[in-house]
């Protein structure tokens, strides 16, 4: 049996799922416990002809123009687990076993393909252009995890999104299948979910299944079934019956709150893996209203705090957030890879791990922490609500160092 997928969770809702014309994505990233994701902000940028791009594990041709992207991320890696970039596209990847064993030769993981996704395309169906042709190229494949005593390798999903419509893209090898969303509340996890109702395809898709022996091409073409190993396509339905129950009220905070719930399973803590960083984003349909992405950038939604991001020129860097570079000298980039571990923690991580020791040894102190920290939260909510409903143009001046105060704010409550 391979090893379990991590259970991450995506979500999308679409009016008149959620509230005043926005669209709201969120994810959950479930990783080994004790991996740091950092939130990171690259410009948009333009690149020499002939230039490349150094990937995770392997280099590709760089495009000539690059949008700016915001991205939590696996701080060894150089891909995201999610993102979004300046024109209003997320992206956020589902690791999925399928009955084909995802490849160990090193490629292009799932977590770059999302960062590829953005960077290149200015909608969702662009982004997805990007991504099938990229996995057409040069495959996906590679450690997943920064462990170098095994390889984990998986397949992978993605829910891709802009302000008009969303994509549910599922992938097994260079294989691929997708459906588009316009409206109601989507989830996808670490299975799975194509059906029947499959509006993009690889072109030599289901010739390739017949081949195998795996669909009669007499009955419906159901891409989970013929995909998914004997027992796995089940609905990960505990997480958009959390989102349903909010009805036709799916807003920001909603969005937070499933993300925190552990009980369903959308907040994952066990044994093997953590939440080990959330986003929700919400995108107006009105392109005259910018796109809010409140971030975490530390471990368990129900114990950190979403900080919001908008995307104006010259945004400040938050140094704060990001994990210390090793750059050539970095265990994930020597080969053989992963032979040791280095303290990726950044400044926020570690003033977070003593906020969570004391909600551990001295809860009265944590709760009344958590409280303040939850008031903080709240004000920034609120905040992006005026923006959101004002009817003036946002002045950029008045959110270029947003992120950058709510991280700093959030550190000084805990020293």
């Amino acid at each position: 049996r391979m090893a379990a997928a991590p259970p991450s969770y995506c979500f999308v809702a679409f009016p008149p799922c959620s509230k005043d014309g926005l669209v709201v994505f969120g994810k959950n990233s479930a990783r080994p416990r004790d991996e740091v994701q950092e939130v990171v902000y690259f410009a948009a940028a333009d690149h020499d002809p002939g230039s490349k791009v150094e990937c995770t594990y392997i280099e590709i041709e760089q495009v000539p123009k690059t949008h700016a992207v915001v991205l939590s991320r696996p701080s060894w890696l150089w891909g995201a687990e999610m993102g979004a970039n300046e024109h209003g596209v997320c992206v956020a990847n589902e690791a999925v076993v399928t009955r084909e064993p995802a490849s160990e030769s090193e490629a292009l993981l799932g977590m770059d393909l999302v960062r590829l996704g953005l960077e290149r395309g200015a909608t969702a169906k662009e982004a997805l252009d990007v991504i099938v042709a990229l996995l057409e190229e040069h495959g996906q494949g590679g450690n997943y995890y920064e462990d170098g005593s095994s390889c984990h390798t998986f397949q992978s999903a993605f829910l891709i999104v802009d302000r008009n419509e969303a994509w549910i893209l599922e992938t097994s090898g260079k294989y691929w299948a997708a459906e588009k969303i316009t409206e109601g509340v989507k989830c996808i996890c670490n299975q799975l979910s194509l059906t029947t109702k499959i509006d993009a395809e690889h072109p030599e898709l289901r010739n390739y299944v017949r081949s195998q022996g795996w669909w009669n091409g007499d009955s419906d073409f159901n891409f989970s079934e013929v995909f998914s190993l004997a027992d796995e396509h089940l609905a990960c339905s505990s997480g958009r019956e959390s989102l349903e129950k909010q009805g036709g009220d799916v807003s920001a905070q909603a969005m937070i709150d499933v993300l925190r719930d552990k009980d369903s399973g959308v907040c994952v803590d066990s044994e093997s893996f953590l939440t080990t960083a959330s986003i929700v984003s919400v995108l107006p349909q009105d392109p005259s209203f910018p796109c809010v992405h409140y971030f975490t950038g530390t471990p368990d939604p129900s114990r950190s705090i979403f900080k919001p991001f908008i995307f104006v020129d010259d945004v400040k860097l938050v140094p704060k957030v990001q994990s210390p570079s090793f750059g050539n000298d970095d265990p994930a980039k020597k080969i053989p890879r992963f032979q040791e571990k280095p303290d990726r923690r950044h400044e926020l991580y570690k003033a977070h791990e003593w906020a969570r020791s004391l909600l551990e040894h001295d809860q009265d102190k944590g709760q009344k922490l958590m409280r303040i920290m939850l008031d903080l939260e709240k004000q920034g909510l609120e905040a992006m609500e005026d923006i959101l409903t004002r009817t003036e143009i946002l002045d950029p001046a008045e959110v270029v160092d947003l992120f950058y105060d709510c991280v700093d704010t959030e550190l000084k409550f805990f020293k």
